[in-house]
C-alpha cells in the first residue's frame, strides 16, 4: 500500500524543552550505545577466536569501554610539526557531528505520552529524511578525507584518498539500492516508509536492495573487510596515523555512531522500523504500542551491529583492486538492473493492476543470487609476467618457472665440506 508522504502534521508541534529533551536522549543514547558496542565487540571477537575477552573492568568487563575513553583522555596529545594546525584538530570534529546529527530523522517508535505531552518518538522528520540522512554522512567522509590530509604525512594521505574513492563508488550503489525503496513505499519520508512496512517487509519485497544495501553500508563506514583506508598492514593506520589522545577518540567514537546509524537506516528502511518482528503483533495486539517498540527497534539494530563484528571475526581484508572492482563491476551494474526492475513492475501494476509482490520475490532472489555470486566468485588468475630490470638499477631474479611457488617454502640445505679449515679445533 502506498502512503501518503504528506502526513507529517505530527512534527514541528512539540515545545522547545520537549526538544531539547528528546535530542539529549538521542545523544545519550548513542554514547551508551557505543560503549557497549566496544565491549560487546571485543566479548564476541573473543569468543570468535577463543579468548576470554575483557572480564575484570566492572562485571563481565562492562567498564572496559569507560576505561578505554579515560586511556585516550589521559593520553599525551601530539600535533605533527608539518601539518595543517587548524584543519588537523578541525577533521575530527567534522566526522563526529555528522554522525549525531543523521539520527534526528530516524524513528524509535510510534507515538506516545513523554511528561504529559502526545509526541512521536523522532525527533524530527520531513519529506526528503533519507537524502538528509546521505547528505549528512557525504559530510562525515571530508573529515577523514581532511584528516589524512592535514596530517603532513604519506600514509594518512593515502588514507584519505581512498576513503574519498571510496565515499563515491559505494554511495553510488546505496543511492540505487535505496531508489526501490522510494518506489516502493511512495515516499522519502522515514515514518512513513515504516508505516508502509504494516503488511509486508521491503527486506523481503525487496531482497536485492537489502543485499545492496548491506554490503554497501560495511563500505561506507569503513569497516572490515572493507576497512583500506586504515589498512594497518599497508598504511601504518590508515588517514588517523598521526592522531593521539581525544582526536582519536573523536575519530574512533564517530565510527561507530556511523555503525548505529546505518544499522538504523536499514531496520528502518528494510526491516519494518520500530514494527514487531515475525509478525508478533497480531498475537499481542499492545507490540507495536507505547514504548515497548523501542524494544523491537534496538533489537533489530544490535543484529547489524552483531553482522558487523561477525565479519571483522571472520573474513579478512580485501585487496584494493578488488574492492574497488566489486564495487565498479558487480555491484553498480546489478543495482542499476534491479533498479530499472522495480520500476517496470511498478508501472504495471499500477497501469494494468497486476499482482506485484510475487514477481519482485522471485526475480529479486535471482538477482540476489547473481550478486552473492559476483562477491564470492574468484577472479581469474593471469599468467604472471617476467619482471624487466630497469637500465641502471639492479637486476631482477627470474620468477619460478610454474608461477609463483604455493605452500610451505622447500627446506634450505647448505653444502657440507668433508676438509677441516686449518685451526678450527684450536681453542681460541
Amino acid at each position: 500500500m502506498v502512503r501518503a508522504a504528506d502526513d507529517l502534521s505530527a512534527f514541528g508541534q512539540d515545545p522547545w524543552w520537549l526538544v531539547l529533551v528528546k535530542a539529549g536522549l538521542v545523544f545519550v543514547v548513542l554514547v551508551l550505545l557505543t560503549l557497549f558496542n566496544i565491549w560487546w565487540e571485543r566479548r564476541v571477537v573473543a569468543r570468535m577466536q577463543h579468548r576470554v575477552g575483557p572480564n575484570v573492568h566492572g562485571p563481565f568487563g562492562l567498564l572496559q569501554s569507560l576505561a578505554d575513553g579515560v586511556k585516550l583522555a589521559l593520553k599525551e596529545d601530539l600535533i605533527p610539526k608539518a601539518a595543517d594546525k587548524v584543519v588537523f584538530v578541525l577533521a575530527p570534529v567534522i566526522a563526529v557531528i555528522p554522525a549525531f546529527v543523521t539520527f534526528a530523522v530516524v524513528p524509535f517508535g510510534p507515538e506516545v505520552s513523554m511528561f504529559g505531552e502526545r509526541t512521536p518518538l523522532q525527533l524530527t522528520d520531513m519529506p526528503v529524511a533519507v537524502l538528509f540522512v546521505m547528505a549528512i554522512a557525504s559530510i562525515g567522509i571530508y573529515g577523514i578525507v581532511l584528516g589524512g590530509w592535514s596530517s603532513g604525512s604519506t600514509y594518512s594521505l593515502l588514507g584519505g584518498l581512498r576513503s574519498s574513492a571510496q565515499m563515491i563508488s559505494y554511495e553510488v550503489s546505496m543511492g540505487l539500492a535505496l531508489i526501490a525503496v522510494f518506489i516502493y513505499a511512495g515516499s522519502l519520508s522515514t515514518s512513513e516508509i515504516v508505516a508502509a512496512q504494516e503488511d509486508l517487509w521491503f527486506g523481503l519485497i525487496l531482497l536485492p536492495s537489502f543485499v545492496i544495501y548491506v554490503i554497501s553500508m560495511v563500505g561506507e563506514v569503513n569497516r572490515a573487510p572493507f576497512d583500506l583506508p586504515e589498512a594497518e598492514g599497508e598504511l601504518v593506520g590508515g588517514f588517523h596515523t598521526e592522531y593521539s589522545s581525544l582526536k582519536f577518540a573523536l575519530f574512533f567514537l564517530a565510527e561507530y555512531i556511523n555503525m548505529a546509524t546505518v544499522s538504523a537506516l536499514a531496520t528502518t528502511l528494510f526491516l519494518g522500523g520500530w514494527r514487531a518482528p515475525f509478525w508478533i503483533d497480531r498475537v499481542w495486539e499492545g507490540a507495536n504500542e507505547g514504548y515497548v517498540p523501542v524494544i523491537w527497534f534496538f533489537g533489530k539494530v544490535l543484529f547489524f551491529i552483531f553482522f558487523f563484528i561477525w565479519l571483522r571475526g571472520s573474513l579478512p581484508r580485501l585487496r584494493y583492486d578488488q574492492f574497488m572492482a566489486f564495487g565498479w563491476k558487480v555491484l553498480i551494474p546489478v543495482a542499476l538492473g534491479w533498479t530499472i526492475l522495480v520500476a517496470t513492475m511498478r508501472y504495471v501494476s499500477n497501469t494494468y493492476d497486476v499482482g506485484v509482490q510475487e514477481v519482485l520475490l522471485f526475480g529479486g532472489a535471482a538477482v540476489a543470487v547473481v550478486l552473492l555470486l559476483g562477491l564470492l566468485g574468484s577472479e581469474r588468475e593471469e599468467e604472471p609476467e617476467e619482471p624487466v630490470a630497469p637500465s641502471g638499477g639492479f637486476p631482477v631474479p627470474p620468477m619460478p618457472a610454474g608461477g609463483a611457488v604455493r605452500g610451505a617454502a622447500a627446506p634450505l640445505e647448505f653444502p657440507r665440506s668433508t676438509t677441516v679449515p686449518a685451526g678450527a679445533g684450536e681453542e681460541a
